[in-house]
């Protein structure tokens, strides 16, 4: 999600997400919910009531038990999730891949954001160390067209391995069953492309827990919220497998296990300017509702834009959720400001996972179809480690020096 922006700068949330989007239907607002109002000077009389909401108020432990379930995700066709630690290569098999000298193409669906940037430097490490050349890395910036195009010039250079995720599952098969039927060994990020069949086409899909991207990010902007209040949902509009899971795992959270909290506004944003289309989303929803107490964006990128619209409505107080751990979100989580708790991707390691899984195609090995990376739930305490954790460096200057104690 996103998925999902340029990820590079927006990971912050837990959230790059689609209402139904495979079919085709887009979501429709929570019409029927009424915009928050503000309390009557009887009601904040009344400490002894707020104080009894706070303690029935068990977002923590929702959250404790959603993390305790493991990943949550299933694969693009239902598969069930395989963990990364089950992808190993022997030293025998090392040895054969490195004295191999394969190349590799990284084929990505938009490229200037922290989460792709992340990506491409765990496949590049590990690909470094399997003797595997880089011949191309691309970025399509979101456009199905673009992305074809660009496999088909990547093509010429002849890979033994395109490692990619797919900007569109119908508009860009034929150029991926073109690559396969070339005999390129194909792994994929996140999507898959529609007619193809793992362990015949391509060699598997690696990819975040999504769903469970979106549930922690729930649990946290409930916590943030003191499980009651108003929220819009500003979700991804585009048949994009990852960010409609994470939509989907956020509000049937919300609506599953807070009651008091009612979803009261959904848009979607497609396009190149995420951000931009994020922050009139969040403009129209902040004037409908002007009590509005959060918003959540599908990912970082988008939720940069709810930030500027809170800014510009002097909202200081509106509580933001997202997806996916940008530097601009952490900082905003260093800060304890607007940003109040997103679900994290692992996109590091997920690389690292890929360029592993195309040893497999290489080797002939038998590869688990889909596998999946546990959720990573990021709010202010532990930023700076998650950070760590997320990209395998310390948090840049910006963010640590970002941090209120």
């Amino acid at each position: 999600m996103v998925p999902a922006r340029k990820m590079v700068g927006a990971i912050a949330g837990v959230v790059m997400l689609v209402s139904a989007c495979s079919s085709g239907a887009s979501p429709s607002p929570a019409a029927s919910a009424a915009p928050s109002v503000a309390p009557s000077a009887a009601a904040s009389a009344a400490p002894s009531a707020a104080a009894s909401a706070a303690a029935a108020c068990n977002a923590d432990a929702n959250l404790t038990a959603a993390e305790a379930a493991g990943v949550l995700s299933k694969g693009p066709h239902g598969e069930n999730p395989s963990e990364a630690s089950s992808v190993t290569l022997t030293p025998e098999e090392l040895t054969k891949v490195k004295a191999m000298s394969a190349t590799a193409a990284i084929v990505m669906h938009y490229g200037g954001d922290d989460w792709s940037a992340a990506q491409i430097a765990g496949l590049t490490q590990r690909f470094g160390e399997l003797n595997i050349k880089i011949v191309a890395t691309t970025d399509a910036n979101f456009v199905p067209a673009t992305q074809v195009s660009q496999i088909e010039t990547v093509l010429a250079k002849k890979p033994s391995i395109i490692v990619s995720i797919p900007t569109d599952p119908v508009a860009t098969k034929d150029a991926y069953k073109k690559a396969a039927a070339q005999g390129v060994k194909l792994v994929f990020m996140d999507n898959v492309p529609n007619d193809m069949v793992a362990g015949k086409d391509y060699i598997s899909v690696v990819s975040a827990d999504n769903r469970g991207n979106g549930v922690v990010s729930a649990h946290l902007a409930a916590k943030a919220m003191n499980c009651e209040g108003t929220i819009g949902l500003i979700f991804h509009e585009a048949d994009f497998f990852v960010t409609r899971d994470r939509y989907e795992g956020f509000k049937t959270t919300i609506q599953d296990k807070y009651p008091n909290i009612k979803i009261v506004d959904e848009k979607g944003v497609t396009g190149s300017d995420f951000a931009g289309q994020s922050q009139a989303a969040a403009n129209a929803m902040l004037t409908k509702t002007p009590g509005l107490k959060a918003i959540w964006a599908v990912w970082d990128v988008p939720s940069e834009g709810v930030i500027a619209a809170a800014r510009a409505s002097n909202r200081m107080d509106l509580i933001i959720a997202t997806e996916d751990l940008g530097k601009n979100v952490a900082i905003q989580l260093a800060k304890d400001e607007l940003i109040k708790g997103l679900g994290a991707q692992r996109p590091f390691d997920q690389g690292v996972t890929e360029a592993n899984l195309a040893a497999y195609g290489l080797l002939g090995k038998t590869a688990p179809v889909f596998v999946a990376l546990p959720a990573l739930a990021v709010s202010h305490a532990n930023v700076l480690q998650a950070w760590k954790d997320v990209y395998h460096v310390d948090a840049p200057a910006e963010v640590k020096d970002s941090y209120k104690q």
